[in-house]
């Protein structure tokens, strides 16, 4: 039986946009169906033309604007809306961390959990903040451009400003642009898998000013390497890192399995919380380092460490958590399911001279499973896992080695909450959660919690 929508598509209607997705769309509702809006906020008056629609919800743009939200900023370039580089720059930034906030109770509340939720932790100045971007290069009407993808699509608009990469980024994609143009190096084309550079992928060191350039080709050599190289290092002295990745492959994804040094180090150096980092072209490293800072110490400070505690850490990545923990605790156990990963976490332990860390590659559960029936019991665990959040063996896992403390960080609100209420019926009481606003203009929340057990 055909569903009878009450809107269709190139209707015409007025209404008043109701509330803010999850994704930062403005929520219009017509008889109770939804239609999602881009560039609309709530209590906006707007002219919408219905543009999509489906079973259970639809899509419309703004046609005109009746009324305006007095939390609007004007002049905001539509592209960054468009491309999701900057989706929330039309809202005031007070009024992007209540909603960012507002978002973790909404989901705690549709799990029946009563936790309290600080205010958002902002930063004093949200744009620039980025230490690392990816950007794909194509050619558009034969001239070879950077910039982003359109959203839910492969439609590249071209950009030069990315309003929240750090400046030096920004100057070295143009850089890099330019010099490309000036060889005649060619784009890729994905349409037919030919040209010769895909991607331009880009990190800074706040404190180091250190600058690492990847180009990712699509071959394995590249037209005038070595008057690229030498351009490259004229024009960007901050460059202390040079490399090339080549992906081969049909993909949408960036890197490939072989990076080639062109110049200078492997490694970009950084500096985090007084610990000293090199940082691989692959490796994960938060990319808002001083927002990192405000998030590690909360999740320092909820561990509540006296130094005469074990700390597990899952997810240690290259041991950024680990290491900051280290000063306060008097062992750190840290887990990565990535090898190399696990290297550069014991690398990075050595060049700091931090001794009490002991680095493990596997799946946490299992090397948890494992240091359990060896009689390891920790004081205090500390998960901070990617958007999926934790498997139920993990939690399984934690739970069963009793730890007097779970500090959790997370970057996804949703799987938080499904978590938080697993861990609940397991006898870990959260007590409260702390959101920082890790990705300032968009609609992303990463937040801290600190759960303790209750002796069920």
């Amino acid at each position: 039986m055909k569903v009878q929508l009450p809107v269709h598509k190139k209707d015409v209607i007025t209404t008043t946009i109701d509330d803010l997705s999850y994704e930062g769309m403005g929520v219009a509702k017509v008889d109770h169906y939804p239609l999602f809006v881009e560039n609309a906020l709530p209590g906006e008056k707007v002219i919408l033309k219905v543009t999509k629609t489906n079973k259970n919800y639809g899509f419309a743009d703004v046609q005109e604007w009746l009324s305006k939200s007095p939390e609007r900023v004007e002049g905001v370039n539509v592209a960054y809306l468009q491309t999701g580089i900057a989706p929330l720059a039309h809202l005031k930034y007070d009024a992007q961390l209540k909603f960012k906030r507002q978002q973790i109770i909404n989901l705690f509340q549709k799990q029946h959990l009563d936790i309290p939720v600080a205010e958002t932790v902002g930063m004093t100045d949200p744009y620039h903040y980025r230490n690392k971007a990816q950007v794909p290069v194509r050619m558009i009407n034969g001239k070879l451009m950077t910039g982003f993808y359109k959203k839910h699509s492969h439609q590249l608009v071209p950009m030069t400003d990315f309003k929240i990469q750090a400046e030096a980024i920004d100057h070295a994609i143009k850089v890099v642009r330019d010099t490309l143009r000036e060889l005649n190096i060619s784009a890729y084309d994905e349409q037919n898998h030919t040209g010769t550079v895909r991607n331009i992928m880009v990190r800074y060191g706040f404190t180091s000013h250190e600058l690492m350039v990847v180009l990712v080709t699509r071959t394995a050599t590249i037209p005038q390497r070595d008057r690229l190289v030498a351009r490259l290092c004229e024009q960007l002295p901050m460059m202390t890192s040079l490399l090339q990745n080549v992906n081969e492959q049909v993909t949408n994804v960036i890197l490939g399995k072989h990076m080639h040094l062109l110049f200078g180090k492997r490694y970009l150096s950084d500096e985090l919380l007084g610990n000293s980092f090199d940082i691989s072209a692959q490796s994960f490293y938060q990319v808002n380092p001083q927002q990192t800072r405000n998030l590690y110490q909360i999740a320092l400070q909820e561990a509540q460490l006296t130094g005469e505690e074990t700390v597990i850490d899952a997810y240690c990545g290259i041991g950024t958590i680990s290491l900051s923990l280290a000063a306060y605790a008097k062992h750190v156990f840290g887990i990565e399911v990535v090898d190399q990963a696990v290297q550069d976490a014991r690398h990075n332990a050595k060049i700091n001279h931090i001794n009490n860390t002991t680095f493990k590659a596997g799946k946490a559960e299992n090397v948890m499973q494992h240091w359990q029936k060896q009689g390891m019991q920790p004081d205090v665990i500390v998960v901070d896992p990617p958007r999926k959040g934790l498997d139920e063996s993990f939690i399984n896992a934690a739970v069963a080695m009793q730890p007097q403390r779970i500090v959790y960080v997370s970057c996804n609100p949703a799987t938080l909450a499904r978590d938080l209420s697993i861990f609940t019926e397991m006898g870990y009481q959260p007590v409260r959660t702390t959101p920082v606003d890790m990705f300032p203009m968009t609609p992303h929340v990463e937040s801290v919690t600190v759960l303790e057990r209750t002796g069920k």
